[in-house]
């Protein structure tokens, strides 16, 4: 019965929110807790698609960013010092680590160190 009204939940729900939930599950699959709004100054392990992979030029240190979008907020990972990363790319499916902080407010974590995967366990 529960795997009937699970369904027809399912059927109520947008594409976009169906692929949120398929994200947030692997992630918890892969032992990853999702971050919050109060998560900052805290180690943590984060699991997601990235959606964009930016450079930040500057005249001392380059910068790649990359949004990592967990199925419920999206935290940035910063590499500081490096202009691309072999697979970093939008689509691939990470495990990252490291300090997270919210430098305007936004969840970042400088220099993780990161797990390419595939999205299930």
């Amino acid at each position: 019965m529960s795997t009937l009204l699970r369904r027809l939940v399912d059927l109520t729900r947008s594409d976009d929110d169906l692929a949120a939930g398929e994200l947030r599950e692997a992630a918890h699959a892969h032992g990853c807790r999702p971050i919050t709004d109060e998560t900052d100054r805290e180690v943590v392990t984060v699991a997601g698609t990235i959606t964009a992979v930016t450079l930040r030029p500057r005249a001392t240190v380059p910068a790649l960013v990359a949004d990592l979008y967990d199925g419920s907020h999206t935290v940035q990972l910063v590499w500081l010092g490096r202009r691309s990363i072999r697979g970093i790319d939008p689509g691939a499916y990470l495990k990252a680590s490291g300090l997270i902080c919210r430098p305007e407010g936004e969840p970042t974590i400088y220099n993780p160190a990161y797990e390419l995967l595939t999205r299930h366990g």
